[in-house]
């Protein structure tokens, strides 16, 4: 399909630089296709009552390290700054990660990463991490191998690196402290994305507690976001996109009790894209769900069949992303520019620290 029938206009104010607070107390476009009330307008506080009891919302535990590294590669007299984003781990030892500017890397190069590069400052021989340029790929991907391994490297991207706040939020203030936990969300359990799965921010323990009395059932699955969810399709069609991997893990006890949801009648809701890429993931075809622990690039949209869920929480995305694209995928493209209008239109607040929506998917026949 053509990148560009997934293009809106999104006036810049629209852009969310803090979440709302309290966490839940952020709008909520409930989303139905085709329905007499296709769109409704809510809050995330209203979750509950928007499904029903027996109903399932997944979850992703994965947790954001500070994966934004900063540091100087040193040639002889010549000094420059490099910017590397972790996006996929590769080993013990090694990350795969976009590094800017590529140009100035080559095979064999060390880059020693601090906490706080400025031209004029002299490195201490202590508190550093050093990485051997091991592999070069297209767009600035690039193999690092590090000093160290295992947690001892855990510990040292803890000590020198930052969060890597979305390129629309730092383009316009630094990250800082508050965004230590602002960037998180409840859930985060498992140590290795580097970027949010951004509709888990919007959950409370009061929001959970509803969700609770409700009799609305709360799973776990992991997938470690990776920096590619920040790039831009470049592509003039679809089918040409490369999509970066991640690395996801969903239980069989997990398996089984999704499984069982569905068998009953009641839906899985999917809470944030991430979510519902790994579920997707592990779907086997015929066989359903299965137990699934890998990597994944998938990459969904329209004309995809969903296999694993039936509603889908997310924030409102980028135009001519993939995530965009996926949401057009569950709900219809023409429905999605709709529901992006009306969004727009009544001051709802865009991306990662903005509103969200629950979609419900396309009917049969529809475009989707």
């Amino acid at each position: 399909m053509r990148v560009d029938l997934f293009d809106f206009d999104l006036p810049n104010e629209r852009i969310a630089l803090r979440p709302a607070r309290p966490r839940d107390s952020a709008r909520m476009l409930v989303v139905r296709p085709g329905g007499d009330r296709e769109l409704t307008d809510a809050g995330v506080s209203d979750l509950a009552d928007c499904l029903e009891p027996g109903d399932a919302l997944v979850f992703n535990d994965t947790k954001v390290i500070p994966a934004q590294l900063e540091g100087t590669r040193t040639r002889g007299d010549a000094v420059a700054k490099i910017s590397a984003t972790l996006h996929l781990r590769a080993g013990d030892d090694r990350w795969w990660v976009f590094v800017r500017p590529a140009k100035k890397l080559v095979m064999g190069d060390v880059i020693r990463f601090v906490g706080d590069v400025c031209a004029d400052a002299a490195v201490d021989s202590s508190g550093f991490l050093e990485a051997t340029v091991a592999e070069k790929r297209d767009a600035g991907e690039t193999l690092l191998v590090f000093d160290r391994s295992g947690s001892a490297l855990d510990d040292g991207i803890v000590g020198v690196g930052h969060i890597p706040l979305p390129p629309y939020i730092a383009l316009k203030r630094g990250e800082d402290e508050q965004d230590k936990s602002d960037y998180q969300t409840m859930f985060a359990d498992r140590k290795g994305a580097v970027a949010a799965p951004t509709a888990g921010l919007h959950f409370t323990p009061e929001l959970l507690a509803k969700i609770d009395q409700r009799g609305i059932e709360q799973h776990r699955v992991t997938l470690h976001v990776g920096a590619g969810t920040f790039l831009p399709v470049k592509a003039d069609d679809t089918g040409d996109h490369k999509m970066h991997a991640e690395w996801g893990d969903i239980s069989a006890q997990t398996v089984e009790a999704l499984k069982a949801v569905r068998a009953r009648g009641n839906k899985v809701v999917a809470v944030g894209t991430t979510s519902l890429r790994i579920l997707e993931s592990a779907s086997q075809g015929a066989e359903g769900l299965a137990p699934f622990r890998g990597e994944t690039s998938i990459f969904i949209t329209p004309g995809y069949h969903f296999r694993t869920i039936d509603a889908l929480m997310t924030n409102f995305h980028l135009p001519r992303s993939t995530l965009f694209m996926l949401v057009s995928a569950f709900s219809g493209l023409e429905t999605m520019h709709r529901a992006y209008a009306h969004a727009i239109n009544t001051d709802y607040r865009f991306y990662s620290y903005g509103d969200g929506s629950l979609l419900f998917p396309a009917k049969d026949g529809e475009e989707g």
